[in-house]
C-alpha cells in the first residue's frame, strides 16, 4: 500500500487502481455535501497524490447517490454567522475574506495538480460541485446527472471557481445564462455545451466505468509530456483566474451579509421558497 493510500480522510476516499488514483468524496454530509472538512482537506488530498509519481491520472466521483449536492448551507452557516453580524468591522471581513480564499484553494487544488484530473459525475452536480468539475481537465456524466450553478439561488456570487473557468469551457454567454438564473439543466445540454464530452447509462458504475478508460489512457502516455500538456493550458489561463477570484472574494467579503442571505437560509431550514428583496 503506498502512502497515497495509507493516509485516511472525513471527506473523501483515496484509492489506487495501477497509475490511477480514484478520490470519491463521501461526505460527512448528505448527498456528499461540500462541508468543513471538504474545505479543509481537498488541498492536502492533491498535494498528498501530486507526491506520489506512481500516479499519472486521478478519477474524481461521488459516493452513493449522487456526485455532490455542493455547498452544505447548515454548517456553512455555522462558520459564516460570526463573520455577518454585528458591525462588520474590519477584523471580521478579514476573517471572512480568509474564508472565502480558503473555500477557492480547494478548488484550485484540483485545477493546479500535477496530474489531470476527469470528473465523473452521477446524479447532482450543483452549486459548488460545478466549482469542482469545472477545475477538473475532463469531464463525463451520467444519463441522469443534473447541474447548476445555484449561488444565485441563495443571495451568494459562486466565488470558488465556476465563474472563473466555466467560460472558458461553455463560453461567457451560457456561463452567465446558468449563473443567473440558478436554473437545473440536464446531461443532455452539459453534452451539447461543451460541459462534459459524453455522456452513459449505467448510473454511477457507468460513468465510473468511462472515466478509468479515459485516465487509464491518459497514464499510459509519456507522463512528463501529460505534465506539460496541462501546465502550458494552465498558464495560458492562470493570470485572469487569479485576478477574478481575487476579485469575487473580495467583492463577497464587502457585500455577502444581507437580509436575502438570511432569508436564504431561513427558507432552507424551513424548506420554503426564499422570497427576495
Amino acid at each position: 500500500m503506498s502512502a497515497t493510500e495509507e493516509k485516511t480522510w472525513a471527506s473523501v476516499a483515496v484509492e489506487k487502481r495501477g497509475a490511477v488514483a480514484v478520490v470519491t468524496l463521501t461526505g460527512p454530509g448528505k448527498g456528499n455535501a461540500m462541508g468543513p472538512e471538504f474545505w479543509a482537506e481537498m488541498p492536502e488530498v492533491m498535494a498528498t497524490l501530486n507526491r506520489d509519481r506512481t500516479v499519472r491520472a486521478c478519477v474524481l466521483r461521488g459516493s452513493g447517490k449522487c456526485f455532490t449536492v455542493g455547498l452544505d448551507l447548515m454548517r456553512t452557516m455555522g462558520e459564516l454567522a460570526p463573520m455577518l453580524t454585528g458591525a462588520q468591522l474590519a477584523g471580521q471581513r478579514r476573517e471572512l475574506l480568509a474564508l472565502i480564499e480558503r473555500y477557492q484553494r480547494a478548488i484550485t487544488a484540483v485545477a493546479e495538480a500535477r496530474m489531470p484530473v476527469v470528473a465523473a459525475v452521477h446524479s447532482y452536480c450543483l452549486g459548488g460541485g460545478l466549482d469542482l468539475i469545472a477545475a477538473s481537465d475532463v469531464r463525463v456524466a451520467s444519463s441522469d446527472a443534473v447541474f447548476s450553478v445555484r449561488e444565485v439561488r441563495i443571495a451568494i456570487v459562486a466565488d470558488v471557481g465556476s465563474l472563473q473557468r466555466l467560460p472558458g469551457i461553455v463560453g461567457e454567454g451560457r456561463t452567465r445564462e446558468w449563473a443567473l438564473t440558478g436554473r437545473d439543466f440536464d446531461a443532455n445540454e452539459a453534452l451539447r455545451t461543451g460541459l462534459v464530452t459524453s455522456v452513459h447509462e449505467g448510473g454511477a458504475d457507468g460513468v465510473l466505468a468511462a472515466a478509468l478508460a479515459i485516465a487509464e489512457r491518459i497514464a499510459a502516455n509519456s507522463p512528463i509530456a501529460v505534465e506539460g500538456v496541462k501546465a502550458v493550458m494552465n498558464d495560458a489561463r492562470a493570470s485572469r483566474e487569479r485576478e477574478d477570484l481575487r476579485r469575487v472574494a473580495l467583492w463577497n467579503t464587502a457585500f455577502l451579509s444581507s437580509t436575502d442571505l438570511q432569508e436564504a437560509f431561513m427558507a432552507f431550514a424551513e424548506r420554503r421558497e426564499p422570497v427576495f428583496k
